[in-house]
């Protein structure tokens, strides 16, 4: 009985973490693309949407609204379907 109590616990401290960095990794993401996107001339949403995907595989964003790709190499280097930059 105190095994499954044990077993219990360690899962749902496992989720509870994980949960936490995906909430955390969305929220910078979130605040970060808005800034990014104030000026893009795409649609406000494909260009937020867009970022989102960048920012949660590379875990950055560049500053300001728009260059400055060199400050994420990562970010900078994710191309779309067409072979453009998928990236804002």
């Amino acid at each position: 009985m105190k095994l499954i109590v044990i077993q219990f616990f360690i899962i749902s401290l496992l989720l509870t973490t994980s949960l936490t960095e995906i909430s955390s990794a969305d929220s910078s993401c979130g605040g970060k693309c808005n800034v990014r996107c104030s000026k893009n001339d795409r649609k406000h949403e494909e260009c937020i949407k867009d970022c989102n995907i960048c920012c949660g595989k590379c875990n950055c964003v560049p500053s300001g609204t728009y260059g400055n790709k060199d400050e994420c190499p990562c970010y900078r280097d994710i191309k779309n379907s067409k072979g453009g930059p998928k990236c804002p």
